[in-house]
C-alpha cells in the first residue's frame, strides 16, 4: 500500500476535530443566548454551571486532545516506518471510528496498543 494509506484516517480525525470545534462554539453561543452562562464564564471557566449539552461539548472536544495523539503518533510512525500494509491501515480506520464513538477507554487503548505492536513488529526500513 502507499505510504501515504494512512493520511485518510488521520484526515477523518482532524475533520471531525474541526466539526466538534464549530459544534461547541455554537453551543457556547446557544448557552449564552438562551441565558443558561453568562458570558463572563467563558474568562476562567468558574462561576455557574454549564448547561449538560454545552458540558457534554466541552467533555468531547477537550477528549479529542487526549488519546487521539497515540492515534496520530501511531499513523506517522507507521509511515515513517513503513509499515502501512492493510492491517494497519484497516486498525487505524478501526482506531479513528472507535476514538469517535462512546466505547470504553479499554477498547480504545486495546485498538492503540495494537496498532503500536504491529509497527513495532515490523521489519525496519532499510536506509
Amino acid at each position: 500500500m502507499s505510504q501515504f494509506a494512512l493520511l485518510f484516517p488521520m484526515l477523518a480525525l482532524v475533520l471531525l476535530t474541526f466539526g466538534v470545534a464549530v459544534a461547541l462554539f455554537r453551543a457556547r453561543k446557544r448557552s449564552v443566548r438562551e441565558g443558561h452562562t453568562p458570558v463572563s464564564y467563558f474568562r476562567t471557566f468558574q462561576g455557574s454551571r454549564e448547561p449538560e449539552f454545552l458540558a457534554q461539548a466541552t467533555r468531547h472536544f477537550s477528549n479529542l486532545f487526549e488519546t487521539p495523539t497515540l492515534f496520530y503518533a501511531g499513523c506517522l510512525a507507521g509511515m515513517v516506518a513503513d509499515v502501512t500494509g492493510g492491517f494497519v491501515v484497516a486498525v487505524a480506520a478501526v482506531d479513528e471510528r472507535v476514538l469517535v464513538s462512546p466505547p470504553p477507554i479499554v477498547c480504545v487503548l486495546i485498538v492503540l496498543l495494537v496498532k503500536w505492536v504491529r509497527i513495532a513488529a515490523s521489519r525496519p526500513p532499510q536506509l
